[in-house]
Parts: structure tokens; sequence; C-alpha cells
């Protein structure tokens, strides 16, 4: 335990002397290292979870450990561990625990060290396995922080873009529209956006490593093509709607059932998240279809075979990243005619907004049917405020006596 110690120190040490992107959220998390509250830092593998809960310690002296490693895989003496972490960073009462979900009966011994004193930060790669030991053992007791593939305002710190006066000069609009262009295509994994890795081979590994490392072997999945099968046809039908019997069929499972589990397993992993069909009546919303996005439109890049390069899907789908990342409750909309709205965001019990995502605006056609699927929309949940998010459109119009706002994407996320 020791030498494995010894050997997380240099890691620390090597983390604790990279330059890094200032991620969102920094700050806050930083000024809440003062309290005793756990602090739970989840997101997908390689997102950039270790090195924001370095930059947390920021200035303070703490011990690390990544139980990524395997040799931490079998360990059942907690006492060991402290004993290790004595010896080699002495009396420090601040712990960093890296991947904590692959230590057995994990939330033991972190209640223990928090009753304790320690001051306590841990990652993970598992959202339903640490939110359930969370729920369970430390309610109340914790902080929770997500983090994610670099947003577009954290890609643009990335290639050193200044962000001043962009609203304003048309050649850094024109410059922001080209760096928009490589974010969809590549997405923000840090390593790929800060240290120019290719995404080509780095993100299909990527994909494949947490299928069969954090998912089959955990859950120990006895159909781990079949699982790979449905991770792939949802990663590859992003910003679509599914239903657990119509991937049943597609996929030829034996039951709605392991459809139903694989699902979760690839959506607690961070490869996918699902967004429910809002309706005003709960029982239809359950019952409708869902849409399911990527967490990552460079990672959906790489596994997928497009003939065409379908820019609208991926736009939708960095929209429902961002309103993710905001904390925004949102769900997808179908009218009574059918026609659909791709965001509906809601404050508390209001509806907030209705988002429409559309690529090619100048398509007279196009045009007609978005604005007139809004303006169905705001009829049927009374809602006023009406947004359609553009490749590069600004503007408004109205439509039925509503006013409608057109907005390009760039702008949208940098707002």
């Amino acid at each position: 335990m020791k030498e494995i110690a010894l050997a997380h120190k240099l890691e620390r040490d090597r983390l604790l002397s990279g330059i890094y992107v200032p991620r969102e959220g920094l700050p806050a998390a930083q000024q809440a290292m003062d309290n005793d509250l756990i602090k739970v830092i989840i997101g997908p593998r390689r997102a950039g979870k270790s090195v924001f809960s370095i930059q947390m310690h920021q200035g303070i002296d703490f011990a690390y450990l990544n139980f990524d490693d395997e040799r931490l895989l079998n360990v059942t003496d907690y006492d060991e561990i402290i004993k290790s972490i004595r010896q080699v960073y002495g009396e420090t009462r601040y712990l960093l625990f890296d991947e904590i979900q692959n230590l057995k009966n994990w939330e033991l011994f972190i209640n223990r060290l928090q009753r304790n004193g320690f001051r306590i930060v841990i990652t993970g790669s598992n959202a339903y396995l640490l939110s359930r030991e969370l729920s369970t053992h430390l309610t109340g007791r914790f902080l929770q922080y997500q983090v994610l593939p670099f947003s577009f305002k954290e890609f643009l710190k990335a290639r050193s873009f200044e962000l001043d006066g962009v609203h304003e000069l048309k050649e850094k609009q024109g410059t922001i529209l080209r760096c928009l262009d490589e974010y969809m295509e590549i997405g923000g994994f840090p390593e790929i956006v800060a240290k120019n890795v290719d995404p080509r081979s780095y993100l299909p590994t990527l994909f494949e490593s947490i299928l069969f490392k954090d998912i089959a072997r955990r859950y120990k999945v006895r159909y781990s093509k079949k699982l790979y099968d449905l991770a792939y046809y949802l990663m590859t039908n992003h910003s679509s709607e599914f239903t657990q019997t119509r991937l049943k069929n597609i996929l030829d499972f034996r039951s709605v059932h392991t459809v139903e589990n694989y699902v979760k397993y690839v959506s607690e992993a961070f490869l996918v998240f699902i967004v429910d069909r809002f309706s005003l009546k709960l029982a239809q919303q359950i019952k409708s279809p869902r849409k399911v996005y990527a967490y990552d439109t460079g990672m959906a890049k790489s596994v997928k075979f497009a003939v065409t390069p379908d820019i609208g899907k991926f736009m939708e789908n960095i929209v429902a990243i961002e309103l993710l990342r905001r904390k925004t409750e949102f769900y997808n909309y179908k009218t009574e005619n059918g026609k659909e709205v791709d965001f509906v965001t809601k404050e508390g019990h209001n509806i907030s907004q209705l988002i429409q995502v559309s690529y090619d605006i100048s398509n007279y056609a196009t045009k007609q049917r978005e604005l007139k699927a809004l303006a169905r929309a705001a009829d049927e949940i009374r809602c006023d405020n009406l947004v359609v998010i553009t490749a590069d459109l600004s503007g408004e119009e109205s439509l039925k006596e509503r006013k409608i706002s057109f907005v390009p994407l760039w702008k949208w996320l940098l707002q």
C-alpha cells in the first residue's frame, strides 16, 4: 500500500504541475472546500474530473489515491489505506479519492472518514452507483458537481480565442463559426482539444473502454456484443426518438427488460442521456417515446457511419448538452397534430421557453414548419418565450401575434 500511495503521489504532483483550461463552476467548488461536506465530482471518463478535483485543492496539502489502479481493486483493509496515506503524506486532513466506485463498500469507508474529521473529495464515472450509495448512506452530507467535456466557451479558451468584441466584429464571428464547426466535429474531451490527440483513434477506443471495462465487467453483462450493438445504435441515432420495444425488435433482444437494463447502464456511464417528452398528463409522458443524446458530439461522430453530415441533429445535440450543463429542466414536445418542438424548458412549475433548433432556416418550407410547430405548441402549453436557434441568423418575426426570436447557435452557447 505504501508503494501504491507513493506512486499516486507522483501522479498527484504531475497533475498539480500542469496548465489547464479554467473550468466553469470551479470557483464555487473551491469556495466550498471550507466546509466539511463531502464533495462528489461526477461525469464521463476522461472529461477532466481529476484535474477539476486537483484544481479545487489549490493551495491545500492533500492526499491522493486513484482507485482506477488495478492493484487497489481487491483492497479490503481500509485501515491500511489510511496507514499508507499517513506514511506518505503525514497528518493532512484533506483526501482526494479518484474513481471511488471501484472500491467495494466505499460509501461506508467515506462515511467513517468524514465522521473522523477528514475533508473529502471523491470522483466517479458511474452516476447510478454514486447516487444510490450517496442517497442511502450520506444523505445531506455531500455536495455534487458535474464535470462534462468542454463547453463551447471552454473550447474557445483552450483555443486561446479572445471573446472581446465577438458580437460586433464580423471577422471574429467568421473565426468563431469555424471554431463551432470544429467543436461539433471533434467534441470537447480535454485531451483532444488541449493536447491535439487524434479523435479518430482516441474516441472509439474510449467508447469501447467504457462499454467493456466500466459496464460489462462491473455489471457482469453476459451478452457484451448486444450491449455494444445497443450503445452503438443509441450513439449513432442521437437526437432521435426511441422506445424500448423498438430497440428490442431492431436489435433482436429477447426481452424489453434486458433492453431497459442496458439503456440504463449506458446512460449511467455517461455515454448518452435520455430526455422525456413533455405532457400535462403524467401517464402519457411515461408512455411516450423518448429522445437520446450523446454527451459528446465528437464521440458520436467518431462511431457514426454517415453518408451526409446531418448538421441539424448535431446542432440539436449540442443544445441538449448545454441545457444539461446549465442544470435546466427540459423535455421534448409533440403538438396534438404531431408537430415536433425540440425543447421545452421549465422553471419550477412554469414552462419558461420553447426552443427549435434549425440549421437551414433560409429554406421557406423548413422555416414555416418550424414556426408553425412553435406557434401551435405555444397555444397548447401557454408559453410566449419562443426561440429558434439557427446556424447564423439573428432577428425576430411575428406569427399569430407571437414574437419569435432567431439566435445563432454560437451566440446562444456564449450567453
